[in-house]
């Protein structure tokens, strides 16, 4: 049995491009959250007890955040990306190459919190256009959860 055609007041082509960036920002998440979390697992050195904690906090949230942004594909008609080469080839963040050193990682996470920032806001126009508030909410509440992360993370470099 097929599904009823959604009605929700954003025609199926903002639906479908605004889905599009939406899946551009959950493979930035994610890949982010891949990489909070190989960092707290692999984080040395006398800041260790500290780095650890607050990379075990990015992660957390990037956790949560991914299955939001997914429902919100999902609610606007679109399939949610999931799988490792979709988010590859999707995300703007790249992986580093071993592991880096403590500081290293502090701005390459700092780094991909501001990645995100910047395909957040690349989704607000469109979301914009279309009188989008779901979308718009949510981005916006990203926007904020990174903007403040990274000015934590630069605040320790």
């Amino acid at each position: 049995m097929n599904a009823p055609a959604i009605d929700i007041g954003i025609a199926s082509s903002a639906r479908e491009q605004i889905a599009e960036g939406l899946a551009n920002l959950l493979a930035d998440s994610y890949t982010l959250y891949l990489k909070a979390h190989n960092y707290h697992w692999n984080v040395t050195g006398p800041r260790f007890r500290d780095l650890h904690a607050a990379f075990e906090e990015q992660y957390t949230e990037l956790a949560l955040a991914v299955d939001l942004i997914a429902e919100r594909i999902r609610a606007l008609g679109a399939p949610a990306p999931g799988t490792y080469a979709e988010f590859g080839a999707r995300t703007s963040i790249k992986e580093a190459d071993g592991v880096p050193a403590a500081e290293a990682m502090i701005r390459d996470l700092l780094e991909g919190h501001e990645t995100v920032v910047r395909t957040a806001r690349s989704i607000l126009p469109d979301a914009q256009a279309a009188a989008d508030e779901g979308t718009i909410n949510l981005v916006t509440d990203r926007i904020g959860v990174h903007e403040k992360t990274a000015w934590m993370l630069r605040s320790m470099l």
